[in-house]
């Protein structure tokens, strides 16, 4: 069901490049969010107007933005190591 909404974004170029990349990851998104719209097949989904399909891609989107600020990357936490490990110790003179 989510697969065919991402191939209606898709043919409707709605979605971005790095959306198109990580396609797993949308369509994921996009099931979620057509399970609490109460959307469950594909015929539903072929009949949503392309406005009621770009307001479920906003809708994927911010949940998107949402778990990227909920889950810190590997970069972030490394960095943060090094500022707390540093912040405790006195600086070194000669």
């Amino acid at each position: 069901m989510s697969e065919f909404a991402y191939f209606r974004f898709k043919s409707h170029s709605m979605l971005t490049i790095e959306e198109e990349q990580h396609k797993d990851e949308i369509i994921g998104l996009t099931e979620e969010v057509l399970d609490a719209k109460g959307i469950e097949c594909d015929s539903k989904i072929s009949k949503i107007s392309e406005e009621q399909l770009r307001e479920i891609l906003e809708e994927v989107r911010k949940l998107q933005r949402r778990r990227k600020r909920l889950v810190p990357s590997a970069d972030d936490s490394v960095e943060t190591g090094v500022e707390h490990q540093n912040e405790g110790e006195s600086p070194y003179i000669r």
